[in-house]
């Protein structure tokens, strides 16, 4: 008889994996923003099957509600038609194969070098009361920064990706 959280995990992670696979090799990018929110979801779910239920919903709050709106109306907004030869190349794909299999190594090891039973750190479990207070309490100045670090990368890319004005009257025409 198969195990069921197991099985269950299993599910999870080829989700996850394959939607985050997918959404790397496709070329439209509103379709790997989908995609990427399929992933987020099923690392939401992985946190939901772990017991984790706060950093599911934070997951889903953040990844899914706000990064995912951010990421579509930055695309939408600063979206124009290019060429298709930017398209990556053979040595690009294997670097970033190259990549995933790294991750995914060092994942797999970090997983079956976890023990499962008597984990200290499940048992040291914080509320959502004292998560909210170490938050707002000595960490509200990290807080502040990463949003304003994230706020200033977003104008950033808005202003790189935007179109140049028309230089037609550069340089001033003078009369002689």
């Amino acid at each position: 008889m198969p195990d069921f959280p197991l099985l269950t995990l299993g599910v999870i992670a080829a989700v996850t994996l394959v939607s985050a696979a997918v959404a790397f090799s496709l070329k439209n990018i509103l379709h790997c923003l989908l995609l990427l929110v399929v992933s987020w979801v099923g690392v939401a779910a992985f946190y939901l099957w772990a017991g984790a239920e706060f950093i599911a919903f934070a997951q889903v709050l953040v990844y899914v509600g706000a990064i995912s709106m951010v990421v579509l109306f930055a695309v939408l907004l600063t979206r124009q038609h290019q060429p298709e030869e930017n398209s990556p190349t053979r040595a690009f794909r294997a670097w970033g194969a190259l990549a995933a299999a790294l991750v995914a190594t060092a994942l797999c090891a970090a997983v079956v070098a976890t023990p499962l039973e008597g984990n200290s750190s499940a048992d040291a479990g914080l509320s959502v009361r004292q998560i909210g207070e170490l938050l707002m309490g000595p960490h509200v100045a990290a807080l502040l920064i990463i949003g304003v670090l994230l706020t200033v990368a977003l104008l950033g890319a808005v202003l790189l990706a935007a179109p140049d004005a028309p230089k037609e009257n550069f340089p001033p025409k003078t009369k002689p």
